[in-house]
């Protein structure tokens, strides 16, 4: 091939329909194609570098920015490198030569990876042509001797290779934008999409001058704007940080978020290589988290900020970087869910993560404690859904008492109530309330038989006690106001109350008919002491928590449809409750009815010391 005349030639290609193929294929996703040409400029420094850092290239490096210049009157994009360059040869090799069959197989082959092919396939460089009608090379290689020339190709397979003037070795691209993309030839676009895409790559990427407020008016100066951070902290080592370098890199990465709880800082060289920072964010509102934060980088190069096949799906709710060579970002989400490598990734950052949790609960357990309820969405969810998680966050996990307000391990919690909490089988039960205030009276009653409660008012809550319960022997959980503090931890069988058929009856009705409409109900008259509450209302277990597990999308959606039932426990050994019934007395079963739904909030606006004080006084 003769490097000093100009050429004619047809790319290396089966078909004469490669480049609408091309378009077609890559379309959804044709923003990409500044990424992958400044990638492609990043690549070329970094191997010149490597050359001279060996001693194979006796030249000076100097200036190794990558130069984006756009011209937006004439529509041309230039992106501009001091790298390797490319001879004649090279660019006949690595440019005409495109390595397909056939376009029909192509687009058989990988149907189902649209919008993701790119790089993956060399296809790199072709993306401008999803952009430009016209694209040129002009390049200079850096071995000695090396003639430059440009190359020319107007979206045809049609091309020109001939010599051209260039004095310095590297690469300058130029885009002909076509009309229909004439977005991709304004300022805010390609600032926009550099940095989206380009803003961490390890070397300087240029983008016109830095501006400043003159006058009134934005002017230029004389300095170039340099859009990327060629250093960010994931590259670097933890003991080379200081605490304010991470909270200053997340403020970069999210400039309207509060600051963050935590981070965990990963460097991995094997099996495979692994790099970033996770954050754990502060939540405002538990259940309107914002997912997909992690963004995913390669060597520096921004992928996707959708990595919900390459982490587990409860660390979806984290912030920060991920940055790996070994994950295949171009290809189908099915082929990522069944790759190894992925897999091993994943795994390693459930245990980081893990690792980082345990790490601060032991060293810094008063700081861990008050950032717990901020956290223990995460947690749960991420016991809940992965295995692996679980068995570690086991050691971490807090449960908080209402009665003490400290936080127990799920060991000390245990040690704290098994010596009062065991009923008459020997299972552990563990109390707990979702609402301190809606049910106080519940919570006093239990403190008063010298119990404990907790207070469990995540959402995921119902979901968790189920699974706590298949984890921790002999015990179960049962929500302070399910039942009378007697039954939930019974000690020995309950005498029930002598009543026939028609007292009961009788009962039925009458504490119906007190009650307000709206719900069903369930009249139990039980023994409970003349010291525990005249009248109790609850909601079985069972009943209450799959209802709200329903309500989280569970799968329980027939409990969720059906209505709001409650058991009427009537303490027959209350005072009075025998005056009630000794006269019949309407009034005061009303009285103590009401007083029973307040304790249960399902009546708003009274006042509860005015209901004792009417309810006594008629004794």
């Amino acid at each position: 091939m003769a490097a000093n005349k100009k050429q004619n030639g047809k790319i290396g290609v089966t078909t004469e329909n490669i480049f609408p193929v091309i378009k077609k294929f890559l379309y959804s996703d044709h923003e990409i194609f500044l990424r992958e040409l400044v990638a492609n400029a990043i690549d070329a420094t970094q191997k010149v570098k490597t050359l001279a850092s060996t001693g194979e290239m006796k030249a000076e490096l100097g200036d190794l920015s990558v130069r984006i210049e756009l011209d937006e009157k004439a529509k041309t994009l230039k992106i501009i490198d001091r790298g390797i360059g490319m001879t004649e040869e090279e660019v006949d090799k690595y440019i005409n030569q495109i390595a397909f069959s056939s376009a029909g197989e192509f687009l058989d082959k990988y149907k189902d990876k649209i919008g993701s092919i790119i790089g993956h396939f060399g296809l790199g460089f072709y993306s401008a042509f999803m952009v430009a009608d016209k694209v040129t090379i002009e390049t200079l290689s850096w071995q000695e001797g090396a003639k430059a020339v440009k190359w020319t190709c107007d979206g045809s397979p049609e091309y020109t290779l001939e010599p051209c003037k260039k004095d310095d070795r590297g690469t300058i691209i130029t885009l002909h934008i076509e009309d229909d993309s004439a977005e991709f030839a304004t300022k805010s676009k390609i600032s926009g999409l550099l940095g989206k895409y380009c803003k961490f790559m390890p070397f300087p990427v240029v983008f016109g001058k830095k501006t400043e407020w003159k006058d009134g008016k934005s002017v230029e100066t004389g300095e170039d704007d340099v859009i990327n951070n060629i250093d960010p902290i994931w590259t670097r080592q933890p003991s080379d940080l200081k605490e304010e370098d991470y909270d200053k890199f997340y403020k970069a990465l999210y400039p309207f978020e509060e600051d963050p709880m935590f981070h965990i800082h990963i460097n991995v060289d094997f099996p495979f290589h692994l790099s970033g920072v996770l954050y754990f964010p502060k939540i405002k509102e538990r259940m309107s988290i914002d997912k997909n934060k992690i963004q995913l980088y390669c060597n520096q190069m921004f992928v996707t900020d959708h990595v919900d096949n390459i982490v587990p799906d409860f660390l979806t709710l984290l912030h920060g970087v991920l940055d790996s060579p070994d994950i295949p970002l171009n290809v189908s989400r099915s082929y990522l869910q069944s790759d190894a490598n992925v897999k091993k990734i994943s795994s390693f950052i459930t245990k980081k993560v893990a690792a980082k949790l345990e790490e601060i609960f032991k060293e810094q357990r008063t700081d861990f404690e008050t950032k717990w309820d901020n956290i223990k969405l995460f947690i749960e969810y991420g016991m809940l859904t992965n295995e692996e998680f679980c068995e570690k966050a086991l050691k971490f996990a807090l449960l908080k008492s209402t009665t003490s307000d400290k936080y127990y391990s799920l060991d000390e919690y245990k040690t704290l109530i098994e010596a009062t909490q065991k009923d008459k089988d020997n299972k552990l039960v563990y109390l707990y309330a979702t609402d301190s205030v809606a049910q106080y009276s519940y919570i006093e009653a239990a403190k008063a038989k010298g119990y404990d409660v907790l207070l469990l008012d995540c959402e995921l809550d119902s979901h968790f006690v189920n699974l706590l319960e298949t984890k921790l022997k002999d015990s179960s959980f049962a929500r302070v106001d399910s039942d009378s503090i007697e039954n939930l931890i019974k000690k020995a069988d309950e005498i029930k109350p002598e009543l026939s058929d028609d007292d009961k009856k009788s009962l039925d009705e009458m504490v119906k008919a007190s009650l307000p409409a709206g719900y069903e109900y369930t009249v139990e008259a039980r023994n409970l002491g003349e010291n525990e509450a005249p009248v109790l209302l609850t909601q079985t277990e069972f009943m209450r928590r799959y209802r709200e597990m329903s309500k989280m999308g569970g799968g329980m959606n027939f409990y969720g449809q059906m209505p709001d039932s409650y058991n009427v426990i009537v303490n027959m050994e209350h005072p009075l409750v025998k005056r009630f019934w000794e006269n019949k007395d309407k009034d005061l079963l009303k009285n103590m009815t009401d007083l029973a739904l307040l304790g249960a909030g399902l009546l708003k606006g009274k006042d509860l010391t005015d209901f004792v004080n009417r309810s006594y006084n008629m004794l």
